[in-house]
């Protein structure tokens, strides 16, 4: 750099140009900053001297980068802390404040990766008070410096191994955190009493105050980041020293303060920080009596806000107090509740903001869950309440019941028809989470609720029968929607306060019957023309949801012996007595949808998912292949008959059809009904054979062919037996093979194509259940790799000619991957005797491995990695081919033998437990080679040992640097497969005395 003008130049560029070109140009100028150790004097030059905040906000950022990558002395980075220090306190309120960020970010990177280094650095919470100390805009700093120390203690960094992390985490926790969140309050405490700070916003110091004390009770104290939607980790593990500061009334005191006192933001932090201290867990009080005046102090905060609903207009505050309200149900037993002295007054004033809220459905859709959530857990704690304090839910739970209900058929009243992802029907999250806490509160009461419900539903179902306009038919058909809904969730739920099994059977029945006459209604008439509606088929996912949750708790040999109340009662109401008149109203259903659905995935996919739960039941499979309905779908299985088969947006679909009839079939276990149920596919096949090969590039046989591949795919993946893989492996081979090895040649190119036909090789040359195993004198294992081989072989050499593209994981990893997959398991599947090919001079296997190695030194180390699905073929591959073709992988040349081992060291030090599993064993195959053959035999004979020798004399540090790795990982690293690793480890070590 000629001048620090010329820099401060490009730092504006680099920071505020839009030119592409520009910046990129500064970015790689200005790169040594961050990179070269010998540029960190020249940072400091910067900050001391240079008048733009962007140049200053480089030199800072290029000292974290430095600080985080590189292993600085321990001298040099106590300078930098002391000198930042000092920058801060000097130069600190005359900076911009992402300067100020930037820099006390590095001050706290500093001082955690030092932690353990010198004393100095555990100094810096200290230090943090001189900045306190002052009422001018240092004291803002030092809020700031304690903000960004907490966060950086409490996250991983790049660079610093998880296992540091949680002891410098730990460390802090115990030294610091404490003393940091009684500061906090202390802040918050001044601010409120005297808000006097020269030049500054009070509203600005009470936010990093209360950010401060949110990041203290918000630590990961126990190495576990917390998951606020489980209730099994929503205990908040604080340390037993911070007991008297919580259980202080002061402390809970001063966040409902500042709720009452503040504006959002500010407000919402508040509340934050309640949740979080509403959350402790209860272990870290004294006693009993210490418990109840917290809890007692939670109930009078809320109570109060209830009462006065100040701050509840603000969405922001409105959604974090009712997860405040929703933390009473984790914490904290209805018998503890009813206990306290004002509980009626504060369960009144809950339940009225509940049905307040269950009106503003619209606005507070993504809050009801938590009230939800309390009401349920409060109404399952009834039976073990003792004594005679009335708990008074008896009063309150039917009517939120009742007002959940009734807004959600208010609701279809709206009109959302220029936002349906608005819609809370279409929001499957949200609308599982309501309805898992909704059953118990219907079952609570479970007469009076059914009556209810039934008393909706009746006029609504007459006015769908009356066939209104268009308008009015989708507006019902959502009303119903919701009502099936609930009826499928309370279903769902078999437990009942106060109300015999029995009794619960004929309300079930009660209502089952109502939604099982609908389907009939909406299935008949002019109603079976609005398949193509929304309304129709949000209507058609609940009536689905309802079968599913019907047959978990209803169909089936044992269930209906258990359940005869609830089918009398049924045979009085519409005449359903039995299983199988009950199952061929289900598949009537089921063969209804798959006929008239052919655009909808999501109505086809949960269709399919209910098909395939009744035929893959030991009971309710049987029962199926007795219905005429059944009967037809496995001989008619075409488009003419189920026109989502010709629909391409449902191909994915098919694979899951034809595995249901597969199992279907299999179950029959007849030879006949396997051989006349294949002739639609054998029709597709005839016409792909006859097809002249000008014309097998076009859209009809690129359709035919994706669309019988995944119909084979679900055949193969029902085949679970010796026998049933058999019926298909010999109606495949040789006849048809021929046609898979054309597609692949003739469409290489198409991902589309290849990917369901690759899929289903894998799925065909997978030995699950030992079901590929051929009689002694049979070659069909062979003559099956064969295939594999050719087929593989017309794919690799296609597909690494074909030049890159942008969208390179899709146009050829996903293939390569899929490949892998294929060769992995031909070779692992032990159904082949591989040494006949080289006795009998057959290149079958040579040229399958030759190409998978194409393939795989086609891809860079580092895409390997980044794609997670090829990562997992590649080592899957890895490991098979180490552990039974060691000596093919021995006999490559020196670059691809260092590309394959090289990628072992980096998948060991991945994330994935599985992949490092693998490297581990591939690693143990490796060096169990080379100790037996080279390091206790006598001089190496065989080819495998020879060139393994040549190997590692040409690179003598790459065992001993794959043990060092080990070492480094088991003992740096959280690892949850010692075990594995510690088999390598073992090998290695017997094979490298020396360096030990």
């Amino acid at each position: 750099m000629e001048s620090l003008a010329q820099l401060e130049v490009l730092c504006e560029r680099l920071y505020n140009s839009q030119d592409t070109a520009e910046r990129t140009h500064a970015e790689n100028t200005l790169k040594c900053f961050s990179t070269n150790i010998d540029y960190i004097s020249q940072c400091q030059y910067i900050l001391d001297n240079a008048l733009t905040p962007y140049a200053l906000m480089l030199a800072s950022s290029s000292l974290l980068k430095q600080v985080t990558d590189h292993s600085l002395s321990l001298q040099l980075r106590l300078d930098i802390r002391g000198y930042l220090i000092n920058y801060l306190a000097n130069r600190g309120p005359e900076l911009q404040p992402f300067v100020i960020g930037s820099l006390i970010q590095l001050l706290c990177r500093l001082t955690k990766f030092g932690w353990f280094d010198d004393d100095k650095f555990r100094d810096l919470t200290q230090e943090t008070v001189d900045f306190l100390n002052q009422a001018t805009y240092h004291y803002a700093i030092g809020l700031k410096i304690l903000n960004q120390l907490v966060s950086e203690m409490n996250q991983p960094n790049p660079g610093l191994p998880s296992s540091h992390h949680r002891r410098v985490a730990c460390s802090f926790r115990d030294q610091c955190l404490l003393q940091i969140f009684s500061i906090s309050l202390t802040s918050l405490h001044q601010l409120k009493t005297d808000g006097r700070m020269l030049g500054l916003s009070i509203s600005h110091l009470h936010e990093l105050a209360l950010s401060l004390a949110l990041k203290c009770v918000s630590f990961d104290f126990i190495g576990s980041s917390i998951d606020e939607s489980s209730e099994e980790f929503g205990t908040i593990q604080i340390p037993s020293s911070w007991k008297p500061l919580v259980e202080e009334f002061s402390t809970v005191q001063t966040f409902f303060d500042y709720y009452a006192l503040s504006k959002p933001p500010v407000s919402k932090e508040s509340l934050e920080c309640l949740v979080r201290l509403a959350s402790v867990r209860r272990s870290l009080f004294t006693n009993d009596e210490a418990r109840s005046k917290f809890l007692d102090h939670l109930m009078s905060g809320t109570k109060e806000i209830l009462r006065t609903g100040q701050g509840l207009a603000d969405h922001d505050n409105y959604h974090e107090f009712c997860r405040l309200l929703g933390r009473f149900r984790i914490n904290y037993q209805l018998s503890e509740l009813v206990s306290m002295e004002g509980y009626g007054d504060w369960i009144r004033l809950v339940a009225e903001f509940t049905k307040k809220s269950l009106l503003s459905w619209q606005w507070a859709s993504g809050s009801v869950y938590y009230l939800l959530g309390l009401w349920s857990r409060l109404v399952s704690s009834v039976p073990y309440i003792k004594g005679d304090v009335p708990s008074l839910l008896d009063e309150f739970v039917p009517q939120i019941a009742e007002g959940y209900i009734t807004s959600r058929l208010d609701s279809a009243q709206a009109d959302l028809q220029d936002d349906l992802s608005e819609h809370p029907l279409d929001n499957a999250e949200l609308l599982q989470d309501q309805l898992d806490c909704f059953p118990q509160l219907c079952r609570f009461k479970y007469e009076s609720s059914s009556l209810f419900i039934i008393k909706s539903m009746e006029p609504i179902l007459q006015a769908y029968l009356q066939n209104g306009d268009d308008n009015e038919l989708s507006m019902i058909e959502v009303k119903l929607a919701w009502i099936v809904h609930i009826i499928a969730a309370i279903l769902k739920t078999k437990q009942c306060v106060g109300c015999s099994v029995e009794s619960l059977e004929v309300i079930d029945a009660e209502l089952s019957a109502r939604v099982l006459r609908l389907v009939d209604v909406a299935d008949s008439g002019s109603h079976n023309q609005r398949y193509g509606e929304l309304s129709r088929q949000r209507l058609d996912r609940a009536l689905l949801a309802f079968f599913q949750n019907f047959r978990k708790s209803y169909v089936g040999d044992q269930a209906m012996h258990s359940s005869k109340q609830l089918y009398a009662r049924l045979s009085e109401l519409i005449g359903l007595n039995d299983h199988l008149l009950l199952l061929d109203f289900f598949v009537r259903k089921i063969a209804t949808n798959l006929k008239c659905y052919t655009e909808c995935e999501e109505v086809v996919d949960q269709t399919l998912s209910l098909f395939f739960e009744l035929a893959s039941g030991y009971m309710t499979g049987k029962l199926l292949l007795k219905l005429d309905t059944v009967k037809f779908i496995i001989a008619h299985h075409t488009k003419e008959y189920f026109p989502f088969l010709e629909e391409y947006r449902c191909s994915r679909s098919r694979t899951v059809f034809y595995y249901t009839i597969g199992w279907l079939i299999f179950q029959e276990d007849s030879a006949t009904l396997f051989k006349s149920s294949m002739d639609p596919l054998l029709q597709v096949f005839a016409t792909l054979e006859s097809t002249p090969e000008n014309l097998f590039r076009t859209d009809s046989a690129k359709y035919a062919l994706i669309g019988v591949m995944r119909d084979l795919r679900g055949l193969a993946m029902a085949t679970n037996s010796r026998k049933t893989y058999g019926l298909l492996f010999d109606w495949i081979y040789p006849a048809h093979m021929p046609v898979l090895l054309r597609g692949i040649s003739h469409w290489a190119d198409t991902p589309e194509v290849t990917t369901p036909l690759l899929k289903f090789m894998a799925e065909f040359v997978q030995n699950k259940a030992q079901r590929l195993t051929f009689d002694t004198s049979s070659p069909n294992g062979i003559l099956l790799f064969r295939e594999v081989s050719k087929l593989l072989i017309a794919y690799g050499s296609r597909i690494l000619a074909l030049p890159t593209v942008s969208d390179i994981y899709g146009y050829k990893y996903k293939g390569i991957w899929i490949s892998l997959t294929i060769l992995s398991r031909a070779l692992a599947g032990n159904y082949v005797n591989f040494g006949v090919f080289e006795l009998y001079g057959d290149r079958a296997l040579a040229d399958a491995l030759d190409i998978a190695l194409k393939m795989i030194l086609s891809i860079p180390h580092a895409d390997i990695l980044a794609y997670r699905k090829l990562a997992k073929a590649y080592y899957m591959y890895v490991e098979v081919l180490f552990g039974h073709h060691i000596a093919y992988v021995s006999s490559l040349d020196s670059l691809s033998f260092m590309h394959i081992v090289g990628s072992l060291e980096l998948g060991l030090k991945g994330l994935d437990t599985g992949i490092s599993t693998q490297c581990a064993a591939a690693i143990e195959n490796l060096a169990d080679l080379y100790f037996n053959t080279i390091t206790i035999g006598e001089k190496p004979t065989s080819a495998a040992a020879i060139n393994l020798a040549r190997h590692i004399a040409e690179c003598p540090a790459l065992l001993p640097e794959m043990l060092k790795t080990l070492f480094e990982i088991v003992l740096f690293e959280d690892c949850a497969n010692q075990w594995s690793l510690s088999r390598a480890m073992l090998c290695l070590i017997l094979i490298s005395e020396q360096v030990l």
